[in-house]
């Protein structure tokens, strides 16, 4: 049995398009609504990626409708990085913003090195892999902090 869930958690990348946005679909999928899942980048400047769409269907997640989301509009919408209880990087350069915006506040930080799963592989199969592998982390990872689903 893993440690109880937090009421809010932020799961954070470089573009809000691959790593977060599975992890915020598996969350929410894992261990249903009691927590607040949120996903974000340092930037928003690419769509959700059509291999993290595909990787998280096959386990009956559906992401296709993720609208990506950077920091900075987060706190626009009044949903600011340091109003979580939790916030899970998933990639360096996620881990150092986030250390930076939350150095004033309370929320706990995590760091998860999830393997980038973009540009790996030739052919669809390869690439599929790749991205499987990337999403089997993050779940290995949930497992582990949290218990089985």
């Amino acid at each position: 049995m893993g440690e109880e869930l937090p009421q809010s958690v932020l799961f954070c990348c470089d573009h809000n398009a691959v790593r977060s946005p599975m992890a915020e679909g598996i969350m929410k999928q894992f261990y249903g609504t009691d927590t607040y899942v949120q996903s974000a980048g340092i930037k928003n400047d690419l769509e959700i990626d059509g291999f993290a769409i595909t990787v998280c269907q096959e386990m009956g997640v559906e992401l296709s409708r993720h609208r990506s989301r950077s920091f900075e509009e987060m706190e626009k919408w009044g949903d600011p990085i340091s109003s979580f209880d939790l916030v899970v990087a998933l990639t360096p350069a996620s881990r150092r913003e986030v250390q930076d915006l939350t150095r004033y506040s309370h929320c706990e930080v995590e760091y998860w090195p999830i393997s980038d799963p973009c540009g790996i592989g030739e052919t669809r199969e390869q690439r599929l892999e790749a991205y499987r592998g990337a999403r089997d982390e993050i779940i290995a990872r949930f497992k582990e902090r949290w218990g089985a689903p």
